[in-house]
Formats: structure tokens, sequence, C-alpha cells
């Protein structure tokens, strides 16, 4: 299972250089399984560029998940252009919510006055497949929904492949449970051991303290979560609008020196675009 970072910016996509090495762009993922299944997960304007490289790649079949209906993550499908293309396949899993909820989110991207095009004018063949709440399977990949604690909902999930866990639980407060959430220790459970984790990461413990009840984590309740269910690799995702590249280096110095105080050997970094990891 490959894992590779499109976009990791929350909220809005920024752009300046003060945000090169981390990147600009909202919310994507590409999960690549051992039999080369694509999995796309959300469609934040890091879709944009994934969309042009699967193109020059050739390849033409995705799977797409989505977490929520946040404008973040799904600001970018009208820019995937493989969309336009007859011969581009997408099957579309119905998460986070069940019936034709997903279908209705992207149809309202496509759309005008807010776009020049309408769903109707996408060539490419798309499918709905069921995939929430219960636990499905894309080729060797098993994946475990889990509710988010956030407003207006969401679904995080857990990727299994041949022992290997990846888990992806952006937009989750785990100092507030909102409607439909759940409480820490859930969370806990849910990534026990995981090989690799991303979750959100939004504020400071001082600026928690302001947006608390916004559906995002402080860093540090992240990292303590990650270190009490002895994770191996922590990514800190949706990384604040106006949060520098010298700010974050700052924050995972933090997190750094509190693991060496722990006496644990978690990996900490904050998840960037184009990094790309390998679960073997």
């Amino acid at each position: 299972m490959i894992i590779k970072c499109w976009g990791s910016r929350g909220s809005i996509p920024v752009s300046g250089r003060e945000y090169d090495h981390f990147g600009g762009d909202t919310t994507c993922l590409e999960i690549r399984t051992k039999n080369d299944e694509i999995i796309i997960l959300d469609a934040g304007t890091g879709i944009r560029r994934l969309g042009k490289q699967l193109i020059a790649e050739k390849r033409f079949q995705y799977h797409l998940i989505f977490t929520h209906a946040h404008w973040d993550h799904i600001l970018g499908f009208p820019f995937f252009k493989p969309i336009y293309l007859k011969q581009a396949q997408l099957i579309i899993h119905q998460c986070p919510f069940e019936d034709d909820f997903v279908k209705k989110m992207i149809s309202k991207t496509i759309s005008p006055p807010n776009f020049p095009l309408r769903y109707q004018d996408i060539s490419a063949s798309i499918q709905y497949k069921e995939g929430c709440p219960d636990p499905f399977t894309i080729g060797s990949v098993k994946i475990i929904p889990i509710e988010l604690s956030h407003p207006n909902g969401g679904k995080g999930y857990k990727f299994i492949e041949d022992g290997k866990t990846f888990v992806f639980l952006t937009d989750n407060e785990l100092g507030y449970v909102h409607p439909g959430g759940l409480p820490r220790e859930d969370y806990l459970d849910y990534i026990q051991d995981a090989d690799l984790l991303f979750h959100d990461a939004e504020y400071t413990p001082e600026e928690y303290k302001v947006y608390r009840e916004f559906g995002h984590s402080s860093f540090t309740d992240a990292l303590d979560l990650a270190l009490d269910a002895g994770v191996k690799k922590l990514g800190l995702f949706h990384l604040n609008q106006d949060r520098s590249d010298q700010d974050m280096n700052r924050m995972i110095k933090t997190c750094r020196k509190i693991i060496a105080d722990r006496g644990s050997n978690l990996e900490c970094f904050a998840a960037r675009t184009d990094m790309t990891f390998d679960l073997v």
C-alpha cells in the first residue's frame, strides 16, 4: 500500500513563499494497492495535480471516497481533468453518508451560477457503490469507516492491507464530541498500533481555547492520542491556512520534544504535498 499526499491544507488553499515547503493545496490523498488499484481520498484542490499525473500515466480507472462535504474537501472535483475524458471510469463510494448524498454533493460543485458546466457535462463513466457505514473492500484493501467528531458529520477511515494499517482522521475534534461523533476512547481503540496515522492538527493549544467546537484538534491532543495508541508514524494534518513553514517546523520540534520526554519511538512530521509512504 502506497500513500501519497496531494494536499493537506485545511479550510482554504493558500499560496506564497511562506507555504512552499508544506504546500497550499487542500485535502487529497492517493492510495495505490499492491494490485495497483487507485483509491482517491477527498477532492480538495490537490486533486487537480493528481488528475494531471494520472492522465500522464494513462491511468483512467479510480475509486473515490469522501470524508465529508465541507468545501475544502470537494472544491477541486470540477478541476479533476479525467472526469472530462470518455475513457475514464470512477467508482464513487457512498461515503460519508448513505443513499444519493454523494451524487448531490458533487453535483453542486459543477453547477451554474458557481461553475460554467453542469454535472451532465461529465464525460467519464461514474458508478456509485455502497460503502458506509459498514466495512468494505477495494481489491486487497479492507476499509473500516468511523464517525468523525465534526460539525455536519463525516467519516474517517482505516485501510488495512497485508497486516499494515493506515488511518486517516482529518477534521476530527478530540476535545469535544459533536453530534454523531465519538469520545476519545473510541478513536484510541480505532488507531491502536497503526503503522501510519494522519490526524487533524489544526490548532495550537492556545488557539484551541478560542476555537473549541469548530471541529478540529490541537496538535498536542493528536500527538497524545498517537502516543497512547502506540502508533508508529504520525502525520499532522489539516494544516491551518495561516500556518507558515516556519510555524510548522516549530510545531514539529515541540512534538519531537514531547515524544522524547515520553521515551517513545513515535515518528512525527507534518503531512505535506508530495510526501509518499510505502507500507510493506
